[in-house]
């Protein structure tokens, strides 16, 4: 399915009986909507699933210079409004998931319910062993702005490119073939041939406009998830989590202990992070 938004064409993948309540899916900065597809079915027995594309990734147009908060935030909204027409269950990790907070606070009207992946909800401040203050994403994050041109021109397969993924070593020694599940390394390669590297520019230059108001909380439903924060790439402060999770009464937050960022792909969270999702839908119901 595609639709259109501040001029570009937005792809957006649906699964599920149309007729079934509504869940929006959302990807992280470098994703695309095949990061969700190990769940999908799982979901599509319940609800109508559906996975955005945002401006910049998988399908979607390209629009370099537009890679903003405000334009993630806007192509959320152009979803629930062009598509959904009605309240939804909202699923979003890292950018997905602190756009599905804009959102949140801004049109409480669009989100039913909503599960936040290790969203950046105020970056947590850098740990004594981290050189120069800067959060251990970034210098993947610079590999990847320079690297992802080149590995696109070589007409690499997904399958190619999961595989020299693989066998990258990781901060503790392990390679990511060992940390991360073999269809989380391919939705990653395939993620990595489709993004415009230009996404990444705004979060190297902190020019990255922040949209959250620290000091609102969250009408609907909200089950947040962060990394384990003495991991060098969790996201998601559990204090400050913890602190939404004081201004909002219905929200409420999970630390899932040995997980990295990538909650959902890595060997050691993937099953948590599904029983978390299955549970917190049982409870909000549909």
């Amino acid at each position: 399915m595609q639709i259109t938004n501040d001029g570009l064409t937005l792809h957006l993948a649906e699964d599920g009986d149309p007729s079934l309540p509504p869940l929006l899916m959302l990807h992280g900065i470098t994703s695309f909507a095949g990061t969700w597809n190990w769940i999908v079915p799982e979901l599509a027995q319940r609800y109508r699933v559906l996975r955005l594309d945002f401006r910049g990734h998988g399908a979607s147009d390209r629009s370099p210079g537009a890679y903003s908060s405000e334009g993630y935030v806007s192509d959320a909204i152009a979803v629930c409004e062009q598509v959904i027409g009605q309240p939804c269950v909202v699923v979003g990790h890292s950018l997905g998931g602190v756009t599905a907070a804009i959102v949140m606070q801004r049109r409480p009207d669009l989100i039913r319910a909503a599960i936040l992946e290790d969203p950046p909800l105020g970056i947590r401040a850098a740990s004594a062993g981290e050189a120069g203050g800067a959060h251990g994403l970034l210098d993947a994050f610079r590999l990847m702005r320079q690297s992802i041109p080149g590995l696109q021109a070589a007409g690499m397969s997904a399958e190619a490119v999961a595989g020299f993924l693989a066998a990258v070593p990781t901060a503790t020694g392990a390679t990511m073939g060992d940390t991360i599940e073999a269809n989380g390394l391919l939705s990653m390669a395939g993620s990595l041939l489709a993004v415009d590297a230009a996404v990444l520019d705004p979060v190297l230059d902190g020019t990255i406009d922040l949209l959250l108001d620290a000091d609102r909380g969250f009408d609907p439903p909200t089950l947040i998830v962060t990394a384990d924060p003495a991991k060098p790439d969790a996201v998601a402060d559990p204090e400050i989590a913890r602190h939404f999770a004081s201004i909002s009464p219905a929200t409420e937050v999970l630390t899932v202990a040995g997980a990295g960022h990538l909650i959902h792909d890595e060997v050691v969270s993937r099953s948590a992070f599904r029983e978390a999702v299955l549970e917190f839908l049982d409870r909000i119901g549909s």
